[in-house]
């Protein structure tokens, strides 16, 4: 056997295999000895079959399959002790053209070669980082959410502007019929507030859909319509006035903070304020750090340059899948996803430069770490290290599991060295203003 390699430019290559009879015949006449033995063909007798009739029946695919095993063998072997380091898969060129029964058979395989290239991680133009804040409107507002949800209804007969309704909508052109609660707050036709506020339970008023709630995906919630025709639903409908309920707002009281937040951990309202802001901030931070995430990633590939072997890549994903694409198919899926192949290039280079591949070792600690964190949200805050250990076992012993925490600390990993290294400026900003700059949209 004789493997040699022919570089095209630096990112193709073919390799040649040189295969001599006696490379695979030996284990082709075994196999074809072992089928003999066991070969059942009517009018012989099992093991008694002449060997040229076990060869004219099975010698070309035993032959094939042989020779097949033995270069995909050799050709790992040579691609890792070469340490080349290829894209997809090699290619055959000439399988059409082999003669089998040849004393020497060479086999020609093209390669795709992974470019050489350097990160750039600071670009002219730095990626923004969002610190999203949680402003005074914010906490105060979360504030009297908190005093709204554990106050006490108080129950009335007439509608007032403050007070929340239960009742049924009913509508039958479009099937509607759902009882509901909701805010008279969230009544945004200056008619139908008119007609609200004049009501009392037990009263039937019909009230036009049209402009009726602030959102239209509030008639999707209270009407129970599809989502399609809540975005301007126009019909009349009847509501019958089950119940009016004042909420009286809770007192701040430490009663409610510890029943909130555990005895004594917060003690007056700045404190509570404080307590609101914090943890707001910290669930904001994975919504900017999704964002960062995301930008980086597009910098990176916008201003990391380097070349593919591109007609490589579209043949093999033209020849590579369960159906054999046409030329313009394996196009059109190789530009859909050169941005990935991309990302996956520069992701690879910036784990293996920086050491950010993930350990077994690391991946225990950061599940018991994980483990012990979660006990501690409800209150097991004396978890042995043998407890701990017995749990960590058990997960790392679900492959399923592995897979899933792999993947939670690489991405960890990749954001921690992100932030550290890239070209960010920092940019301090409100939550409702964070949605409507990063995402264009508003954050109700």
């Amino acid at each position: 056997m004789n493997i040699s390699r022919k570089d095209i430019d630096s990112l193709n290559a073919v390799v040649t295999v040189a295969l001599d009879k006696e490379d695979y015949a030996p284990k082709v006449e075994k196999i074809l000895k072992d089928y003999r033995k066991t070969a059942n063909i009517p009018g012989f007798r099992k093991g008694h079959v002449p060997m040229g009739m076990v060869k004219k029946q099975y010698g070309k695919a035993v032959l094939v399959e042989e020779i097949n095993k033995l270069l995909q063998d050799s050709l790992h072997n040579y691609l890792t002790t070469e340490k080349l380091d290829i894209l997809g898969n090699p290619l055959p060129k000439n399988d059409d053209s082999i003669d089998w029964e040849a004393d020497s058979i060479s086999f020609e395989f093209e390669l795709g070669l992974s470019p050489e290239f350097e990160v750039n991680l600071a670009p002219k133009k730095a990626v923004t980082s969002y610190k999203i804040v949680a402003d005074d409107t914010m906490v105060n507002n979360q504030v009297a959410s908190i005093r709204k949800q554990y106050g006490k209804l108080v129950s009335k007969t007439e509608v007032t502007a403050k007070d929340e309704i239960t009742g049924t909508f009913v509508n039958e052109e479009k099937e509607i019929e759902n009882r509901a609660t909701f805010e008279l707050d969230r009544i945004d036709g200056k008619k139908q507030r008119k007609q609200l506020l004049a009501g009392k339970v037990g009263d039937t008023l019909t009230l036009a859909t049209k402009g009726m709630f602030k959102d239209d995906h509030d008639n999707e919630h209270f009407l129970k319509v599809s989502h399609d025709d809540a975005h301007g639903l126009d019909v009349a409908v009847t509501l019958t006035i089950e119940e009016v309920n004042e909420r009286e707002m809770a007192e701040l009281s430490q009663d409610l903070y510890d029943k909130l937040f555990g005895k004594d951990v917060v003690k007056d309202e700045t404190e509570l304020k404080q307590k609101i802001k914090e943890d707001a901030e910290r669930q904001f931070e994975q919504q900017s750090d999704q964002k960062l995430l995301n930008d980086v990633v597009e910098s990176l590939i916008e201003n990391t340059k380097f070349d593919l072997p591109d007609a490589f890549l579209q043949r093999w994903i033209q020849m590579s899948g369960e159906k054999v694409l046409t030329e313009d198919e394996a196009k059109e899926e190789y530009e859909r996803s050169i941005k990935g192949l991309r990302y996956q290039l520069i992701e690879g280079k910036l784990r293996a430069d920086n050491n950010l591949q993930v350990g077994f070792e690391e991946l225990k600690e950061y599940s018991k770490d994980m483990i012990r964190s979660q006990m501690a949200q409800f209150g097991q805050m004396d978890s042995s290290d043998e407890e701990l250990d017995g749990i960590v076992a058990r997960i790392m012993g679900n492959e399923d599991e592995v897979k899933r925490l792999s993947e939670q600390l690489n991405s960890q990993k990749m954001l921690t060295f992100l932030k550290e290294n890239a070209k960010l400026k920092t940019k301090e900003i409100t939550y409702e203003k964070f949605i409507k700059e990063a995402y264009n949209q508003s954050s109700t």
